[in-house]
């Protein structure tokens, strides 16, 4: 099997290369209105955001830039398949204007937007992103009524058009269960609070990260994961430097990357060209990840600890729904007519450890 992945040049206002109903998954972080980095690129979509703010009119500054940001959940809407998924890591913004310090709820704002659309507000996720920087507290310090509490956190949204996804024919009811992912790493992914600190970003970069808000990528992976099988198609409007894409190759899925920004497109593709290692070293640590918590959970629990067996790769897993997992593997990725194509290996000889010796 191969999947295929196309970088689109363009303003995701429009996605009319995409036809209606395709896709099954969006995963994106979008510019964040009200943060200064992104203020020129809202202030070009629309003048009336520039005037507005230049007329120290912030509140209207803030609802026009949702307005641009609108237009794209609702192509998002269009393109997505019913039972399909949207996820959005946006953070709130916090700005001192007019000599004034105060915050642009930026999530509240979208969650709005998405339910007028039609989508379902699913519960959603808290990524926590904890900074031991000297300088994170502002304001007066210690003396009362003039310091304010640090914002250390961003949301990740789910929303769902329409009700849950069907798996009808034989096929697609194996497919999913060869994508399953192991019960402790569920356990994790599926608390609204994620502790992660920025790391595996295969993206050195710093000032291109920035520019594009590129988020690590165990969010993209976990979201991707979490939320489509297989072969599906993942979309994100807003691409930036293409971890999306990195993480869908990574996941053995489809994806299709929107920006805006012409100068990121050779960024995305050579960052997918050269990601077998990086994408194969994080698919075998979590496995080495899970051989340690079985070793771990023998110890303490004895064997009836965990009772069933993966078939593909002969190892003890917790539940009968983990038995046909299988994590994909990168073979190599090369550019075909303006397309990113992977393939993936179908032996197990990487991992490198031997049935008979998990525990030693």
């Amino acid at each position: 099997m191969t999947t295929e992945h196309i970088i689109i040049n363009s303003n995701a206002e429009k996605l009319d290369s995409i036809p209606n109903e395709s896709i099954d998954l969006v995963v994106t972080s979008p510019p964040y209105p009200m943060i200064e980095m992104w203020d020129e690129i809202f202030f070009n979509q629309n003048d009336k955001i520039r005037n507005s703010f230049n007329s120290s009119n912030f509140e209207q500054s803030f609802e026009l830039m949702h307005k641009e940001l609108d237009k794209v959940w609702h192509e998002c809407f269009r393109v997505l398949k019913k039972g399909g998924f949207a996820c959005i890591n946006i953070g709130d913004a916090t700005r001192t204007l007019s000599e004034n310090f105060r915050l642009f709820s930026n999530h509240s704002r979208i969650i709005s937007s998405f339910v007028q659309i039609g989508f379902q507000n699913l519960p959603n996720i808290i990524w926590r992103k904890q900074t031991n920087a000297p300088n994170k507290f502002m304001g007066s310090g210690m003396l009362p009524a003039g310091a304010y509490v640090t914002l250390e956190h961003e949301f990740i949204l789910i929303f769902r058009k329409g009700g849950k996804r069907e798996f009808k024919s034989n096929d697609e009811k194996e497919n999913r269960q060869n994508s399953a992912y192991f019960w402790e790493e569920r356990n994790t992914w599926f608390s609204d609070l994620w502790d992660l600190k920025g790391t595996n970003q295969i993206i050195k970069d710093d000032a291109n990260r920035k520019r594009s808000a590129a988020f690590p990528y165990a969010i993209p992976h976990r979201l991707i994961n979490m939320y489509s099988v297989e072969g599906d198609y993942v979309l994100d409007p807003f691409a930036g430097t293409g971890t999306t894409n990195l993480a869908a190759i990574g996941s053995k899925r489809n994806s299709i990357g929107v920006d805006i920004d012409s100068s990121l497109l050779n960024i995305i593709t050579k960052t997918l060209l050269h990601s077998e290692t990086y994408i194969n070293d994080f698919n075998q640590k979590r496995i080495k990840n899970h051989l340690e918590f079985v070793k771990n959970r023998i110890e303490l629990k004895g064997e009836e600890g965990i009772k069933h067996m993966n078939e593909h790769y002969q190892f003890p897993v917790m539940t009968k729904q983990e038995i046909k997992m299988r994590i994909p593997f990168v073979k190599e990725i090369t550019s075909v007519s303006n397309k990113i194509i992977a393939s993936y290996k179908e032996s197990v000889e990487l991992l490198n450890f031997e049935k008979g010796s998990l525990f030693d």
